[in-house]
């Protein structure tokens, strides 16, 4: 792994604390906010291990190892949207929300306590969409975006006009909706209600970093929302016969072939089933036959 620590950027008065290797994983982007009474960090990366800076709350994104690596530096209250809290509370729990078989789930479960400090956290308590945090002339709105986890959440910033938007992150991937709790439906309202929410700052969680103006903000999502046009269209192409789910996560909507894990397969066939969903539903794909789908 590259080395911790992280760079300090400023936009108003939100610092960006730029994780190692711009925030690819397995780091990530943290937030830091001041206002005249208190200071809160929003996702305590890896890379705030050993350095992480003072603050009187703890706001966490959603319950994925990457956004809370840095989360043992803190004793301050943590707050997580409630349909994240059980995960963040447990280790075990944030496991099973990969939906991965035993043997690798109980690797994951080391490699997140070893690797990523992930503990469990059972004074963490819920916000809720709305939920805004004062910190004297500085307020932070809880912005509830799903689809990644189902409690997903940006944050606004005001009145700096600064809204993270966490791991709806821009970058070429394209979206990721292969957790067990995730939900494609879910991730592209969250991408309409983002276009629709006027900022001068929009802050991802990873490489893209922080895009100033809603123009920019808009043309990078559309790029980002073209792939999963392109998952689409590359699962009709495939389905010229018919198919099953497993032949459909052997052939890939998500990772290129030379990538490998135990997470490939299950991530590969709910990203497919979630996509057969859709397409069934507007009539562009049928089931043929028990299992076996194909494009109309």
């Amino acid at each position: 792994m590259p080395p911790t620590g992280y760079t300090e950027r400023r936009y108003g008065g939100v610092t960006v604390l730029v994780g190692a290797d711009l925030g690819a994983y397995p780091y990530a982007n943290s937030v830091l906010v001041r206002g005249t009474s208190e200071t809160l960090v929003i996702d305590p990366s890896l890379s705030l291990v050993g350095a992480a800076p003072p603050a009187d709350l703890v706001l966490v994104s959603h319950a994925h190892e990457d956004h809370v690596a840095g989360l043992a530096e803190y004793d301050a209250p943590v707050r997580v949207h409630e349909k994240d809290l059980a995960a963040l509370r447990s280790r075990a729990v944030m496991v099973e929300g990969y939906g991965l078989p035993p043997d690798a789930a109980e690797r994951t479960h080391a490699m997140l306590r070893d690797h990523f400090h992930v503990r469990d956290r059972p004074d963490a308590t819920a916000f809720e969409d709305g939920t805004v945090f004062d910190l004297g002339g500085r307020t932070v709105t809880v912005v509830h975006l799903p689809g990644h986890t189902s409690g997903h959440s940006g944050f606004l910033i005001e009145p700096d006009g600064f809204l993270f938007v966490a791991d709806i992150d821009l970058t070429s991937f394209g979206p990721y909706y292969g957790d067990v709790s995730s939900s494609l439906t879910d991730f592209e309202a969250s991408l309409r209600r983002c276009r629709e929410i006027g900022a001068r700052w929009y802050g991802t969680a990873h490489q893209k970093g922080v895009i100033e103006g809603a123009a920019e903000f808009a043309r990078r999502l559309d790029a980002y929302v073209g792939v999963v046009e392109k998952r689409d269209v590359a699962l009709l192409t495939f389905l010229d016969e018919p198919r099953t789910v497993e032949q459909i996560a052997e052939h890939r909507l998500v990772y290129r072939p030379h990538v490998e894990g135990p997470h490939v397969k299950p991530v590969e066939r709910r990203t497919a089933a979630r996509h057969l969903d859709r397409l069934i539903d507007t009539g562009r794909v049928t089931e043929v036959e028990r299992g076996r789908f194909q494009a109309t």
